[in-house]
């Protein structure tokens, strides 16, 4: 059977940045009663038009109200979904049980909610954990359900460290990773990096993954064996000061570029602290996981962010110099940020 998946993305679009949770849940039922199977409309249609909510906010071609309404609704039309009479209720015997959780201090939770549906349809028993789940009882449940795997999920790069906690814990408990999320790099380079067992790009292939047969365990990291961060008095230094440096970037940059909190508020981007703490924040996990790019990517994206919105350069040049000028005594960091300045011009 023909269905156009573009005409439904948009239809479905257009109602979650209205708001409308009747209207979305109407519109991605139609799309099953128009034959589209659920598995392609939860990956083709339902995650596109979350992708697309991000990518419309960076581009300030939607407010911050419209960029969380669309995705309240997309998380309902999930839950709607999941209901659905053709979802399979009981898992498929013999194919195994599989923990889904994002990292502690991960808060984007849709990818592994959807990841977790669509292994149910595919006949998994799924145990879903939700948002932000702390190391201690993500392991703690393990202990207790003896799953195939654990598909851990992290967004933001500043969550790597957890990332990695959450990976040898899992491991240690006997249980396989795999890990998701944009947080791992666009080819899994900080997954690997971090010891997962296995990477994947978005729900389908980690399916399929999973699909292909158990995933390897590893034995329990020895001791000496629980760090890739090869600048680790670095990334020590930094994160325990993380608070005085970000109060003094903004400081300095309220005194260089008076009009910036102006600008910020104008555009709704609430206050330059939170910007200068994400900056910091990706710095240090550039640091923890050796990988300038990681930083210099962040901040070419900030940049665009920010021009978007009519927030000029400078604005992201004076944060990042005057955290050059409080981390003397770290070639590694002064190293990155230079890196990201030069970027920048």
């Amino acid at each position: 059977m023909r269905y156009d998946v573009k005409e439904r993305v948009d239809t479905l679009w257009a109602a979650a940045t209205a708001g409308d949770e009747h209207a979305a849940a109407d519109a991605a039922l139609a799309t099953l009663d128009a034959g589209v199977p659920m598995e392609t409309l939860l990956l083709d249609v339902v995650a596109k038009v979350q992708s697309r909510v991000g990518q419309e906010w960076a581009t300030n071609r939607i407010t911050v109200a419209q960029e969380h309404t669309a995705t309240a609704v997309n998380e309902r039309v999930l839950a709607t979904l999941a209901r659905h009479p053709s979802v399979r209720r009981d898992p498929e015997p013999g194919r195994g049980r599989v923990t889904v959780a994002c990292v502690h201090g991960e808060w984007h939770a849709f990818p592994a909610r959807l990841l977790a549906e669509v292994l149910r349809l595919r006949g998994w028993h799924v145990d879903y954990l939700g948002a932000q789940v702390p190391t201690p009882y993500l392991v703690e449940h393990l202990h207790r359900t003896n799953p195939d795997a654990a598909a851990l999920s992290a967004s933001l790069a500043t969550r790597l460290p957890a990332a990695h906690a959450a990976i040898t814990s899992c491991q240690a408990a006997g249980t396989p990773v795999l890990a998701g999320g944009a947080a791992f790099g666009p080819d899994g380079r900080y997954a690997r990096l971090l010891g997962a067992d296995a990477w994947a790009p978005d729900a389908g292939a980690a399916a399929d993954l999973l699909a292909g047969g158990p995933l390897p365990r590893r034995p329990p990291p020895g001791r000496g064996a629980d760090g890739p961060h090869l600048a680790g008095h670095e990334y020590a230094t930094l994160t325990g000061s993380a608070g005085d440096l970000v109060r003094g970037a903004v400081a300095e940059l309220t005194r260089r570029v008076p009009e910036a909190a102006a600008a910020y508020a104008e555009h709704q981007l609430g206050h330059p602290a939170e910007d200068v703490a994400y900056i910091v924040g990706f710095l240090g996990a550039s640091l923890y996981v050796d990988d300038p790019g990681l930083f210099v990517s962040y901040v070419g994206w900030t940049a665009e962010m920010l021009a978007a919105r009519g927030i000029p350069a400078r604005v992201l040049l004076s944060v990042l110099d005057a955290l050059a000028g409080r981390l003397r005594g770290l070639p590694h960091a002064l190293a990155t940020l230079a890196e990201a300045q030069a970027v920048l011009g």
